[in-house]
């Protein structure tokens, strides 16, 4: 009884150690070129520092003036979870800074600019060009 139980112990012991030293998953990588879902932009997302950052490539529309080629829209993104970035969103449309999120599920990417302590997010779909 005694084996049984000193047996059961070593095995909780293991199973306890492997689970406390494993380490946490990685978050999944965003750097590419996204299109937006209305076709309207590309967003190429890179390694900037220690963090990932966001910058117009294309506008489908190149007169639209609020809008610039060139221009970061994403920063200081860090990972947040397995699938998931937290940092900052400029929004080229009304010249504000927002607390941003990133989600990544396959080829698919959402991004969302948010307010009041992250309760009020603004969202938009993007899909991997490459």
């Amino acid at each position: 009884m005694r084996t049984m139980i000193a047996r059961a112990s070593a095995i909780t012991l293991a199973t306890t150690a492997m689970l406390v030293i494993s380490p946490a998953p990685a978050a999944a990588d965003p750097s590419g070129i996204w299109l937006r879902e209305n076709g309207g932009a590309r967003v190429r997302m890179a390694k900037c520092g220690d963090a990932i950052c966001g910058t117009i490539t294309w506008l489908k529309d190149p007169a639209n003036t609020k809008s610039k080629v060139g221009q970061r829209v994403f920063f200081d993104m860090k990972p947040n979870g397995a699938d998931a970035w937290a940092g900052k969103a400029f929004n080229p449309e009304d010249g504000q800074t927002y607390s941003g999120k990133i989600t990544l599920s396959g080829s698919s990417m959402t991004t969302a600019g948010c307010v009041a302590g992250g309760w009020i997010c603004r969202s938009v779909s993007w899909s991997r060009v490459n």
